[in-house]
């Protein structure tokens, strides 16, 4: 899901068995806008619309919208919870270690889930999840923090 229309979002969310609620709807247009953005920055951009909406409601949100499939929920190290419309693809994500910025990584190698484990255990894999860290372009440029 890319797009910020609201009749695509309202679909997306009843075809995931979800009320449309304009809660529900606006945190996917913060998520639309803001990729990687944690709860706190989507209540931030829900605010101003709905000013009544409280961080335990988008936390609930972003929940249901996670356990729906429709939102995918990363959790780089040191950071809070951070949440992307951008999903099934199986991509890894770039971590800014002086800011914190993310960004999108494509897979690493082949298709999903784009790396082989020397041994699985057992398991059968189904995704894998990378992280890179490192400094992003305008930390990079500057004194490190």
């Amino acid at each position: 899901m890319t797009t910020t229309e609201m009749p695509d979002l309202r679909e997306s969310l009843r075809a995931a068995g979800l009320r449309a609620t304009e809660q529900r709807v606006a945190v996917l247009q913060a998520l639309s806008s803001q990729p990687h953005a944690d709860a706190a920055g989507v209540l931030a951009a829900v605010t101003p619309t709905l000013p009544d909406t409280s961080v335990q409601a988008v936390y609930g949100i972003l929940g249901a919208l996670t356990d729906a499939g429709l939102v995918r929920r990363i959790e780089p190290a040191g950071s809070p919870a951070r949440y992307e419309l951008r999903i099934g693809d199986n991509h890894h994500h770039i971590v800014c270690s002086n800011c914190g910025a993310i960004g999108d990584v494509d897979c690493a190698v082949g298709h999903a889930p784009c790396l082989t484990p020397s041994s699985t255990s057992g398991f059968t894999i189904t995704t894998a999840e990378v992280t890179y860290w490192g400094l992003c372009p305008d930390c990079a440029a500057g004194p490190v923090a």
